[in-house]
């Protein structure tokens, strides 16, 4: 029907669609973005903790150890800030993509409301030209048939044959401006379908790279998040290594060595009687003979 000529009802459809892919494209966005604080926090937090105080006074291999433990936490923490940053920018590249896509949606969307909008106004025209016909129709008949009918005024009937005249004019002037409001009508449709069909070729080409588009970007976002575990896990590794290098003997050795007091214990605690230290002296008197003369 007529009224089918004015709908846009297919053409709304799409739109929403396409709107409601935009929403999608933005909230993937939020998402990644939002995970990247989160990466960027728990980085933070454990770069923090990689600098507190763990093993200190502990000595030798196992020191060493802590020590790589320490300092892979410290770089698991900055892979895990470069993570973030990584996530950010891919979500500055899908940002990028929709901005692409709204800019160029844009143009076809508002010379498509233009044509909707002549269309329509079109359309009111050939129909307000058509009542016009029916009615200037309807008008010539009843003329003619008041000329018609029998009457002996001769005055009169010049009256009524004017009037018939007058009405058949109108009704043809307005049955040219009828087919001609309708031919510009079929124009004004025939423009519209060509664009229409150029600008749901070009929306479904966007939708397809929208889903292609997406469907990567989280391919990606997900293979950022696997190779994470994997570089954590080689800096874990280094540490496994280092705690395998770890000698218990060698470590007890290394705090006895370096801590010595001597190889000998201490003497026993003997008795000393009070009165074994007062007897007399029982040795010979010391010699008054002069010291032999060596040669």
């Amino acid at each position: 029907s007529n009224s089918d000529l004015t709908c846009t009802g297919g053409y709304d459809a799409i739109i929403q669609y396409l709107n409601d892919g935009k929403r999608v494209c933005k909230e993937v966005e939020e998402f990644m973005k939002a995970r990247a604080s989160i990466e960027e926090k728990y980085a933070k937090d454990l770069l923090g903790l990689s600098k507190k105080v763990c093993g200190h006074n502990e000595m030798n291999s196992l020191k060493r150890s802590l020590d790589v433990f320490k300092l892979q936490t410290e770089h698991v923490s900055l892979s895990h800030l470069q993570l973030a940053q990584n996530m950010r920018d891919e979500a500055k590249k899908l940002e990028d993509f929709r901005e692409k896509q709204k800019e160029a949606r844009k143009k076809v969307e508002q010379q498509m409301d233009a044509l909707h909008k002549q269309k329509a106004s079109q359309f009111k025209k050939t129909m307000d030209s058509k009542k016009t016909y029916d009615q200037k129709c309807r008008d010539k008949e009843e003329a003619d048939q008041n000329m018609n009918r029998n009457t002996n005024n001769t005055k009169h009937m010049e009256k009524l044959y004017s009037k018939a005249q007058q009405a058949k004019q109108n009704a043809d002037e307005a049955d040219r401006l009828y087919q001609q409001n309708v031919a510009t009508m079929g124009k004004t449709r025939d423009d519209w379908m060509k664009e229409h069909i150029k600008a749901c070729e070009m929306f479904e080409k966007q939708s397809v790279e929208r889903i292609n588009f997406l469907r990567n970007t989280v391919w990606t976002h997900l293979n950022q998040l696997s190779q994470q575990c994997v570089t954590s896990d080689e800096l874990y590794e280094e540490v496994r290594k280092s705690l395998e290098q770890c000698n218990i003997q060698e470590d007890l050795e290394h705090f006895v060595n370096l801590r010595r007091t001597g190889d000998k214990p201490p003497a026993a605690v003997v008795y000393e009687n009070f009165y074994s230290g007062q007897k007399s002296p029982t040795a010979a008197p010391p010699s008054r003979l002069p010291p032999p003369i060596t040669r």
